[in-house]
């Protein structure tokens, strides 16, 4: 059965930082595209981040510099490590595997299901 399962979320205070994680089962990693998303209430979902095959990343300009993606394929985990947060970093976060990326992947997973998705782990950042 294939699992994506996110944790590392909480509350944080601005300028601090967490480390999301997301455990991933039943799919060949090593082969999958995979990303961080993000959503808040009243908003649309959002790419946050993108790994491909090869380790090469892409950071949507809200996170560039504060963000960083990263993966381990022997333990088949996907990492997020966020820094600097900021208020507006408040969301749920959730991470998707996708074997056929294409074009924009950032932004055409954020509005759509391709692939494989997880529950979400919240982050809440206070001022």
């Amino acid at each position: 059965q294939v699992q994506l399962v996110e944790s590392g979320g909480g509350s944080v205070q601005a300028g601090g930082s967490l480390r999301l994680s997301c455990a991933a089962s039943g799919f060949d990693f090593d082969d999958y595209h995979m990303g961080w998303f993000r959503q808040s209430p009243g908003k649309a979902r959002e790419g946050v981040a993108e790994i491909d095959v090869d380790g090469r990343t892409t950071y949507a300009d809200s996170v560039k510099g504060r963000f960083i993606i990263s993966k381990d394929n022997a333990k088949r985990t996907l990492y997020l490590e966020m820094n600097n947060l900021k208020s507006e970093d408040t969301a749920m976060y959730y991470c998707s595997a996708d074997p056929f990326p294409g074009a924009g992947w950032l932004l055409t997973q954020a509005a759509h299901d391709f692939g494989y998705w997880g529950q979400g782990t919240q982050v809440t950042v206070s001022s």
